[in-house]
């Protein structure tokens, strides 16, 4: 008997100018939690597409799914065999009900002119029995938490008789409760029978599910290790070609005080904040989720108002009222959301980079100057290692870190003196979290003064200079960066 769902033969794709994938072998058994993994570029994305049908693989490549060569045209084609996949944004209409996000496309497949609702609500509970979710059925979608919508998505995917289920970053925007109870529904529905093919960057989670991984690296097929046979080292060493450490480093930094913040409050989110940001200091602000950091940032840069409080730049009180104001004071804020809220996706990286910035490349008159709209572009590309290095390329088109490399850049093209990042390597590979560290000290080092925003306690241990820890809209403790561990950030973000 087969025990093999799913077999890719010499997968290769080539866009233009761009070898994506070459000679990718692999194969998922029937039940089998299979880790994808590599750097943002590796391929991944690229690979997903072609097993959906959204891309069409280059000659030569095979796709085998139960012994039977396939051809998948299209993402119906693959759904019809047995594929579905959960991207990261979950793909759900956040307007319309449970039930009708769940049970709905079955009723579409059957090309009828009227829905039999029953069924859709029948087919819907069905689905949510299976993974042990209570939930009313009416419930609009965009009223659920992400954890839960994320739920609806692998009942989606259940309803829909899926034989290997593609989770893309399924846990980059879940709390650690919330990461522990997808965890245990993976291992429920591997039980059924049910493959999973698991892209993530979070290797220790990989570790709890995993039975085999594959790694591939600048669109090449590294290997597939079972994961009895390997360890997170020797993966990290695979997927980036180089031994990877996380280092604290110690700065050295300055009397002068950038920014100051006096009893900031917003009811409901935060609560006599204060706090002082140095020259050249690289400021970590970390605590457990729903903890204020991110609206408190928020009102600082800008995006939202606070009630009451003082702020100081270079000790001078100002009023900001709206990101205009904080860019004029030299305030640049890299959100945690890039996708939705630091990008144009449909813009090219050169759109994207100037758009904060567009009376630097101006004429007095208001007019484009393209020329240095054009050279703006290329000194970022360049200076941050975008790749590819295709200023016109549609921005959504990059890969993740690649994308964060964006975002920085549009902000460091408003010269700020005060860079706040939220979140800064969420979704990123392990590689591209070092260049993106090595840059935040490299900023530092000229003089910024940079706020980060981040819920990863190594990172917050090896990139901090000091570090803020907050609880409940408050803040609950301060630590030197060499002084802080795991454990008292922990006490602090939890227990005081």
């Amino acid at each position: 008997m087969n025990n093999t769902f799913l077999e890719i033969k010499n997968i290769s794709k080539t866009f233009p100018g761009v070898k994506a994938l070459s000679d990718v072998n692999f194969s998922i058994k029937k039940g089998e939690v299979h880790a994808l993994i590599g750097e943002n570029g590796a391929g991944k994305s690229t690979l997903i597409k072609i097993l959906t049908g959204v891309y069409q693989a280059d000659d030569g490549g095979e796709i085998f799914i139960n012994g039977k060569k396939v051809t998948l045209k299209n993402s119906l084609e693959s759904l019809e065999k047995g594929i579905a996949v959960i991207y990261q944004d979950f793909s759900l209409f956040l307007n319309l009900s449970v039930a009708e996000n769940i049970g709905m496309g079955l009723e579409v497949e059957k090309k009828k002119k009227f829905f039999d609702w029953k069924n859709v609500r029948s087919k819907a509970k069905e689905a949510l029995d299976l993974i042990d979710l209570d939930i009313d059925l009416d419930t609009p979608v965009g009223e659920l938490s992400i954890a839960k919508q994320q739920m609806i998505a692998i009942a989606r995917s259940l309803v829909c008789d899926a034989s290997l289920i593609i989770m893309d970053e399924p846990t980059a925007t879940l709390s650690k409760e919330e990461t522990k109870i997808l965890l245990s529904l993976i291992k429920k529905i591997q039980k059924t029978g049910v493959s999973i093919l698991f892209v993530s960057h979070k290797l220790e989670e990989l570790f709890e599910v995993a039975d085999v991984f594959t790694v591939l690296r600048d669109g090449n097929y590294i290997g597939t290790y079972p994961a009895n046979q390997i360890d997170e080292k020797k993966l990290i060493t695979l997927m980036v070609g180089r031994q990877i450490f996380f280092e604290r480093k110690t700065r050295k930094i300055g009397d002068s005080t950038l920014l100051e913040v006096k009893n900031l409050s917003k009811r409901g989110n935060f609560k006599d904040i204060s706090f002082s940001l140095k020259k050249g200091e690289i400021l970590g602000i970390t605590g457990i989720v729903g903890a204020g950091r991110t609206e408190m940032m928020e009102a600082i840069y800008g995006a939202t108002s606070y009630d009451s409080g003082e702020i100081f730049i270079e000790d001078k009180k100002i009023v900001i009222k709206n990101t205009k104001d904080a860019l004029k004071n030299k305030i640049a804020f890299v959100p945690e959301d890039r996708k939705n809220l630091g990008l144009v996706l449909n813009k090219t990286i050169e759109d994207n980079i100037v758009i904060s910035n567009l009376k630097k490349i101006s004429s007095k008159f208001g007019k484009l100057n393209f020329d240095l709209k054009f050279k703006e572009a290329e000194s970022w590309i360049e200076k941050l290692d975008i790749r590819p290095k295709d200023c016109q390329l549609q921005t959504k088109k990059l890969s993740g870190g690649n994308q964060q490399k964006v975002v920085i850049g549009k902000c460091l093209s408003t010269n700020p003196k005060i860079l706040i990042i939220d979140e800064p390597t969420n979704g990123i590979d392990i590689g591209a979290k070092t260049n993106i560290h090595d840059l935040l000290r490299e900023l530092a080092d000229d003089g910024m003064g940079i706020i980060m925003i981040s819920s990863d306690l190594p990172e917050v241990l090896a990139v901090s200079d000091r570090i803020l820890v907050m609880r409940k809209g408050k803040i609950t403790g301060e630590f030197l960066g060499e002084e802080a561990t795991q454990e008292s950030i922990i006490n602090k973000a939890i227990l005081n």
